[in-house]
């Protein structure tokens, strides 16, 4: 299985972080490539894109001030798969990244991904309290996976509620 890029620079208005790459994203190279995730989907019913984006356009979120990465960049069946050492040395990598590239928000695509980075066991959806880096935002929205039970509706509303505060700063 192949890693996928990573798509950032420096001051991006969100980087979307998921937990690692599944199968089909390794296979095709493209973040949140199943057929049944609803990442892309929700970016454009939220009014994040302009447009519905396809898998292999992931990239062209950079034109749109969003990036994209893991917090572990091993593909893996599913995030059951990842050992905590993955977790530990993807935790201090990621916590580089958002030094580094300073984006205004940075979004966990998934309750437990946000567990892992902030090693916290209690974790609600939305702005979170305290931050890793300063001068960036923390925010957990649920997984886009089609595995996820979260009614589609529910994610929406976190999705729009994410374009609000990015609104609120421009």
């Amino acid at each position: 299985m192949e890693k996928i890029n990573d798509y950032l620079k420096k001051d991006l208005k969100i980087i979307f972080i998921g937990f690692n790459p599944g199968i089909k994203s390794s296979e095709t190279g493209y973040h949140y490539a199943h057929p049944t995730n609803r990442f892309y989907k929700l970016l454009y019913e939220a009014g994040l894109t302009p447009r519905l984006y396809k898998p292999a356009e992931d990239h062209k979120l950079l034109e749109l001030g969003y990036g994209l990465t893991n917090i572990v960049s091993r593909p893996t069946k599913s995030a059951d798969k990842i050992r905590e050492e993955e977790y530990e040395r993807g935790r201090k990598e990621l916590l580089k990244k958002l030094k580094k590239y300073k984006p205004e928000i940075a979004c966990f695509t998934g309750i437990g991904v946000y567990k892992k980075f902030a090693n916290k066991s209690n974790v609600d959806r939305g702005l979170q309290d305290k931050t890793h880096v300063e001068g960036v935002k923390e925010f957990v929205i649920s997984s886009p996976s089609g595995l996820n039970r979260t009614p589609y509706e529910k994610q929406l509303e976190m999705y729009k509620k994410l374009k609000k505060l990015i609104k609120l700063s421009d």
